[in-house]
């Protein structure tokens, strides 16, 4: 699977994931010439969720876990283009609630002939 097509896949086992749990998708890859958010949606408690999602297939032999590929940089450059979606959509933000970054990070079996959320691992990190 190249790198595109598990990216892909990880924002939709994210999607899936959040569902699950509750969340309501509000976007999917809003971007701007400074950065890209993968996923924007509703907490169960009307918190405006900005998710990050880092996808991998698993490495045997070791190596960088999904987590490792979030960056000081790359945390900096989703908080501005998270400012930026919310000075256009300021309803979003309801009350006091605020927003936050999350991370979904997901390890993708090698091989797997139909990853799902029952055969990827999937760690879901809060207010990053």
């Amino acid at each position: 699977m190249d790198k595109s097509a598990t990216g892909k896949l990880g924002e939709d086992l994210a999607c899936e994931y959040l569902v699950d749990k509750g969340y309501k998708i509000l976007k999917r890859n809003y971007r701007r010439p400074w950065g890209e958010l993968d996923i924007v949606a509703r907490a169960k408690n009307n918190v405006l969720v900005f998710v990050e999602v880092k996808a991998l297939s698993e490495n045997p032999a070791g190596g960088l876990s999904p987590e490792d590929h979030l960056t000081v940089s790359k945390l900096r450059k989703l908080q501005r283009t998270c400012m930026a979606l919310v000075g256009e959509k300021p309803e979003w933000v309801i009350g006091d609630r605020g927003w936050q970054i999350d991370l979904i990070a997901i390890n993708i079996p090698v091989g797997a002939d139909n990853p799902n959320l029952k055969n990827c691992e999937i760690r879901h990190y809060e207010n990053i």
